[in-house]
């Protein structure tokens, strides 16, 4: 039975109809073009589907549109579209391998330095736990969140 989803993504309200228990993922990517959500394991264990839900990382994967209703929604798109320092210093660090990964990477650091500015190595490592990156660019990784964590406080 389709439905009809109201909920915010990337600060614009979207009006989504959908069975209730299509995963977001795949509204996000097929319905609305955000491509930056990857699709990886499907199984909530690689962390490429990432999003923030009111603030929150969740994944994207399994989350049915029926918890999602009237609910924030942010993307890696989104948060690119807000100038995010965290781009930067990916860029900078050359962080990035094939990327597959990095945008789910992207959302959990962006959750940790917005709870903690001043993270530490054991931190951002745990924060990035649940990102698998099969590339092996964490050590480049790690060091571009200690270099967005430094321009968020001014450093």
């Amino acid at each position: 039975m389709i439905k009809k989803f109201t909920f915010m993504v990337n600060e614009k309200s979207q009006d989504v109809d959908a069975d209730p228990s299509t995963p977001l993922i795949y509204v996000l990517r097929n319905y609305l073009g955000l491509t930056g959500v990857r699709y990886g394991c499907g199984l909530e264990q690689c962390g490429s589907c990432m999003v923030l839900i009111d603030g929150e990382p969740a994944y994207a994967c399994n989350r049915a549109m029926d918890s999602i209703a009237g609910r924030e929604v942010l993307t890696v798109e989104g948060l690119h579209n807000q100038g995010h320092p965290l781009f930067e210093a990916i860029l900078s660090e050359q962080a990035g391998q094939c990327g597959y990964c990095l945008s789910g990477i992207i959302i959990n650091a962006k959750a940790l330095l917005d709870g903690n500015s001043s993270p530490n190595r054991q931190e951002i490592v745990a924060a990035l736990d649940k990102n698998l990156c099969r590339c092996g660019a964490h050590v480049r990784i790690i060091r571009a969140v200690e270099r967005a964590a430094a321009a968020i406080r001014g450093s």
